[in-house]
């Protein structure tokens, strides 16, 4: 059901972030990003992910994210954290919330949606990354390591 909504005060977007891991060891692992097609950060590589719709849980919009730019479908995700410091979007006020999938192998990715590429990078020869996306890696990474070989994937 889609609501009207009329606030007297501003109120920030949300988003969600997906740090996608494939391989058994942080030696092997390697982290899926996507090329930005848009400002901002216009051709910076980036975590997969978007805005959340109004009637869709911020899970949801993970998995969907991560589906519609980089063709990755139907794996598990792990909530990593909120990430909202002022000024980590330079359009408006934007709080995400980032996840991580865990997956065995790396799958075969294209650059779809608002994104011009996507392809999978050693964790050790990362990109610069756009917005706060390092940070946010660097949890994904962490929580990562904590996980139990069944967890993953």
């Amino acid at each position: 059901m889609q609501q009207k909504y009329c606030y007297d005060y501003p109120r920030p977007a949300v988003t969600a972030d997906v740090v996608a891991l494939a391989g058994s060891s942080l030696k092997e692992a390697k982290l899926l990003l996507i090329k930005r097609e848009k400002p901002p950060f216009q051709d910076m590589w980036a975590l997969p992910g978007g805005f959340a719709e109004m009637d869709e849980d911020i899970e949801t919009t993970a998995v969907r994210e991560l589906e519609e730019e980089t063709g990755l479908r139907g794996g598990k995700v792990h909530q990593i954290g909120a990430f909202g410091k002022v000024g980590r979007d330079p359009r408006h006020r934007t709080v995400t919330v980032a996840f991580l999938s865990a997956l065995e192998g790396i799958a075969d990715v294209k650059g779809a949606d608002d994104a011009s590429d996507a392809r999978w990078f050693p964790l050790e020869e990362l990109p610069p990354l756009a917005f706060d996306h390092e940070e946010i890696v660097n949890q994904g990474v962490e929580l990562w390591e904590k996980m139990d070989g069944k967890d993953r994937g």
